[in-house]
């Protein structure tokens, strides 16, 4: 059997749902979206549902899943409904609904639902993405308590640049947010995961913390809060194949790495159809057998390359991890020129092992 895996320990996960409550003193909802960001969405809302105080997805399908799953607590539908035909499911399911367009309110005073929903009101405040201009927020909140089909409605917004911790952007789009809300006396949702780290004076009545979930952090830099996550992805593999290889050799695709000196060669089954990053440089730190190496060459499909050289007690077998509680996903897409989020969005092929369920 291929040994490519990703490991999740959930017990992990657990931990950092809490330090989001704890650092936030609010609730919190658990965003499980796009399979919980490559983690298994059912099991990690199985391994959450004692303790969270509901869930966030993309979609209705999302949602779904997890109500089949057996899921019963609050599921807030993050981009709302795409079809006015939803809604008799969002009403039969009893999720939470984000509105964030005119068109969407439109079609909840038209439709038949009976309710009474759960709506969570979405101001753009400087995302310029999606959501109600701050011109039309208080008359859309008066419409749907107007409308008679919604019980409660929670004001919230997102931040641009909340991972940017001297940017004055996040302090911008709150005094947007908390002038067009004036009067409004309802709960509110401001924090997601770099807010929740990074901006402990935002006002939030509900947080929504995603990669911070997952044990990465959302921040370029060093930050004391983000540091006591604890990674929940480990992804490993082990050495295939070794090559001996005499200085001036090229390894890979391309002959992007040549030996400088006799080298050691490690072939790892992992690939970027497992969802390594192909962009990944020589250099990209990996562990083999707990010991810290770097990658060489360019990531095949199935394969790549590491250095044994000074590990001599590496060899065919060994354990290598590419990410995990050693190899922080973080420090591997800085290499790639990317971000945690779509290393552990991109991950397929690769069994999911759960721990500490």
């Amino acid at each position: 059997m291929r040994p490519a895996r990703a490991l999740i320990d959930l017990q992990a996960l657990r931990h950092n749902y809490q330090l989001a409550r704890e650092v936030s003193g609010a609730r919190a909802l658990a965003v499980i979206k796009a399979d919980a960001y490559g983690h298994g969405a059912v099991r990690c809302a199985q391994a959450l549902q004692e303790q969270a105080d509901g869930f966030a997805v993309a979609c209705i399908e999302e949602a779904l899943q997890l109500r089949e799953a057996g899921i019963s607590g609050p599921i807030l539908l993050l981009e709302g409904f795409f079809e006015a035909d939803e809604l008799p499911l969002i009403e039969q399911h009893d999720l939470w609904c984000v509105v964030h367009s005119l068109w969407q309110l439109e079609a909840i005073e038209r439709s038949a639902v009976r309710g009474p929903l759960t709506v969570w009101l979405k101001m753009d405040s400087g995302m310029h993405r999606v959501g109600l201009h701050p011109a039309d927020y208080q008359a859309a909140y008066q419409r749907l308590l107007a409308s008679g089909k919604v019980a409660k409605i929670v004001l919230m917004s997102h931040f641009a640049r909340a991972d940017e911790l001297d940017c004055p952007r996040s302090a911008e789009q709150l005094a947007v947010f908390q002038q067009a809300r004036q009067g409004i006396v309802a709960e509110v949702s401001l924090r997601n995961s770099p807010a929740v780290l990074g901006w402990p004076s935002v006002p939030s009545d509900w947080v929504r913390p995603g990669i911070m979930l997952y044990g990465a952090t959302p921040f370029e830099q060093a930050q004391a809060v983000a540091a006591r996550l604890q990674p929940v992805m480990t992804l490993e593999s082990k050495i295939i194949s070794v090559r001996e290889l005499p200085a001036g050799e090229p390894v890979g695709y391309g002959a992007r790495f040549v030996s400088e000196r006799p080298t050691r060669v490690g072939v790892v089954a992992m690939g970027y159809a497992d969802g390594y990053p192909r962009h990944a440089p020589t250099g990209t730190p990996v562990a083999v057998d707990g010991q810290l190496t770097r990658l060489i060459g360019r990531v095949s499909m199935d394969m790549l390359t590491v250095d044994l050289t000074d590990l001599p007690q590496a060899g065919l077998g060994s354990r290598v991890e590419l990410w995990g509680k050693q190899v922080l996903a973080s420090d591997v897409a800085a290499q790639a020129g990317s971000i945690p989020y779509q290393l552990f969005c991109n991950l397929r092929r690769a069994p999911l092992l759960y721990l500490g369920a």
